[in-house]
């Protein structure tokens, strides 16, 4: 092997160019990992790294991608040796270090997590980020005490990537899994991942104004932020659980204190990108086990390298669905 395919972007006269290109083993980044790279996928912030004002790439050119899974080919690290499958995601990955839109990567080992057994690299992609937030999420309710018989939980931003499995997980562990979407044609594909109510946009955010409003969900995954989440803390049971990873609707909250110092609602932030490896390990270890969606096979559509650039401009305009897994 002399030369392999990557994703290459450019910033040219403030435009963002991609294109595959062929490079080499020497153009890759510094790391005790070089990786056959199987699977990628394609995430919101994937989507951003590929348009001009994303802030998310600092120096061009660039290889994107925040997930991947593949065959060690070289390793210069003694827990790991070739033909170790591994899952990377996080930390610098596809952001400040060239990512998974390429047939081969090279990383440090410390980013690096050995496939648990129950997975498949394909089904560790389908997963990818969006999964790994989506369980780190639903372990934040269960850990906090919030069970199934103490009434729905709200999964917001459902048809997305994080929200898919989200509810997929929570309606797998025996939640009764309430799905808010903007998205009409998707309600045949939410109640297939085993959703049990559907709220629109706008019914989220009736009565959005009031400090306290009635008490409808014991706990909720929010996708989205902004508006979304200022509506529906009102809503929470007392001693409820809301576990937040998204911004899609926004990065700014309003909203008042009443939720927590009166119905003791708390607030949880999820956090994907440098969670420590026990963490990691541990939430592998749930999405290849008690976690795994029953749905995997419906929760995605697989595309090429070539493919990723209009797959972006779907993401952007919010018009995708579940997860987009990168064949390599």
């Amino acid at each position: 092997m002399t030369s392999f395919k990557a994703l290459i972007i450019n910033n040219i006269n403030n435009e963002v160019i991609a294109e595959t290109q062929l490079i080499e083993l020497k153009d890759l980044p510094e790391g005790e990992l070089t990786i056959q790279v199987a699977y990628s996928s394609v995430n919101y912030k994937d989507a951003l790294a590929c348009t001009a004002n994303g802030n998310i790439v600092q120096s061009y050119p660039f290889i994107p991608g925040i997930d991947l899974a593949g065959v060690v080919v070289d390793s210069r690290h003694e827990q790991f040796e070739p033909g170790d499958e591994v899952i990377v995601t996080g930390y610098g990955l596809g952001v400040s270090h060239f990512g998974g839109f390429s047939e081969y990567a090279r990383v440090p080992a410390e980013w690096a997590l050995k496939l648990p057994q129950g997975l498949s690299l394909k089904e560790a992609m389908i997963l990818g980020t969006a999964g790994f937030t989506a369980a780190l999420s639903v372990l934040e309710l269960q850990q906090n005490g919030i069970r199934p018989e103490d009434g729905p939980v709200l999964v917001t931003g459902a048809a997305g990537g994080v929200g898919s499995i989200a509810a997929a997980i929570a309606a797998k562990l025996g939640y009764e899994v309430v799905a808010s979407t903007g998205k009409q044609d998707m309600h045949g594909y939410l109640l297939g991942l085993g959703v049990k109510r559907i709220l629109s946009r706008e019914e989220l955010a009736a009565g959005s104004k009031r400090a306290l409003d009635k008490q409808l969900w014991a706990g909720a995954i929010d996708c989205v932020g902004g508006q979304t989440l200022s509506s529906i803390m009102p809503k929470i049971k007392y001693g409820g659980v809301v576990a937040a990873s998204g911004l899609t609707g926004g990065s700014e909250l309003a909203m008042t204190v009443f939720p927590f110092i009166i119905r003791g609602v708390r607030l949880i932030g999820i956090d994907s990108v440098m969670a420590g490896l026990d963490k990691r390990e541990k939430i592998w270890k749930l999405l290849a086990g008690a976690y795994k969606p029953l749905m995997l096979e419906d929760l995605y559509e697989e595309i090429s390298m070539e493919q990723v650039s209009e797959r972006v401009g779907i993401i952007l305009k919010g018009q995708s669905r579940g997860r987009t897994l990168v064949k390599l």
